[in-house]
């Protein structure tokens, strides 16, 4: 119970906030439920004690993403508990949310998955685990990290040493996620043995990647031409995760290879579409809020018409 309720009674707090209408009663190991959400609150209790039998701790963060799951008609218990990876830390690296869940499923029953939604939603972590544990299994014989080397609204100027030293900054979120998922020497010994390639997505012309688990982060900032030269490139025993967020395009002209592209690939097997949104953002609430309202006004300038 005192898992389940939170130190100081905080978790119950939060479930009796979250649904006013309904009366929460506990009494000892009992904890009884009425009023005009009963059900679904029995519910929530009943999802909340799965994931405390399955060795997850019940934090403030975790119960609101089981709440707003619960309210959408979601198991929490069947999408929190999936183990993706274990990292060197010993962290767990699951999905947090019942997109991410879709996200990782999509990648592990497609040879390309396209995972589209805004920052924070874990598309270009998960897809960096997923590579890992690939790797791991033996399903693949390395993995290439790669992304387009566009700035970002701003122009940096000439930047010091050789070719990989000015292009090392671009490439740099994909190095964090790695490191979350191995520890330093072992990420060190993979890429100097080029069990895993991290480099700009101009690097793959003319290239075919075999047996190779493939991640092309930021494609919204690829050309047209540069998308259909990466998907080109897959070869036997690959799989390939491309990430992106379409209202976020840096490519000068924002002529972006990723935008219409899911009409233009519809149909083909082994290849599929997950999109994320601001329920998926697992950052600090208020980036879910920034997320949304920008969604909001995105929609509100699409139904306007001009006078």
């Amino acid at each position: 119970m005192g898992s389940l309720l939170g130190e100081r009674d905080e978790l119950l707090r939060m479930v009796e906030e979250a649904f006013p209408s309904t009366d929460i009663l506990v009494r000892g190991n009992e904890i009884a439920v009425g009023g005009e959400e009963a059900e679904r609150v029995g519910a929530l209790f009943g999802e909340m004690i799965s994931l405390v039998q399955a060795g997850q701790f019940l934090d403030g963060p975790l119960l609101a993403r089981t709440i707003d799951m619960v309210r959408a008609d979601e198991r929490p218990s069947e999408v929190l508990t999936h183990e993706v990876l274990r990292s060197a830390k010993g962290r767990r690296v699951r999905p947090k949310t019942s997109g991410q869940k879709r996200y990782i499923d999509a990648i592990a029953d497609n040879i390309v998955t396209f995972g589209i939604g805004p920052a924070g939603t874990g598309k270009s972590w998960l897809a960096v685990a997923m590579a890992v544990q690939s790797l791991q299994a033996k399903q693949v014989d390395r993995i290439i990290l790669t992304r387009p080397a566009v700035e970002a609204g701003e122009r940096l100027g000439f930047l010091p040493g050789d070719l990989m030293a000015k292009v090392d900054p671009y490439l740099r979120p994909l190095y964090d996620a790695l490191h979350d998922m191995v520890d330093s020497e072992a990420a060190a010994r993979m890429l100097e043995r080029g069990t895993v390639e991290v480099a700009p997505l101009a690097f793959m012309r003319g290239r075919t990647l075999n047996n190779s688990f493939i991640s092309l982060d930021e494609a919204q900032n690829t050309t047209p031409e540069q998308m259909k030269m990466f998907l080109t490139r897959i070869g036997f025993g690959s799989k390939a995760v491309i990430t992106g967020d379409t209202t976020q395009v840096d490519v000068a002209g924002g002529r972006s290879g990723l935008a219409g592209l899911e009409r233009v690939l519809a149909g083909i097997d082994g290849l599929g579409f997950v999109h994320l949104s601001g329920r998926d953002v697992v950052r600090h609430k208020i980036v879910a809020d920034i997320v949304d309202a920008y969604e909001r006004g995105s929609a509100a300038d699409q139904g306007s018409t001009p006078q």
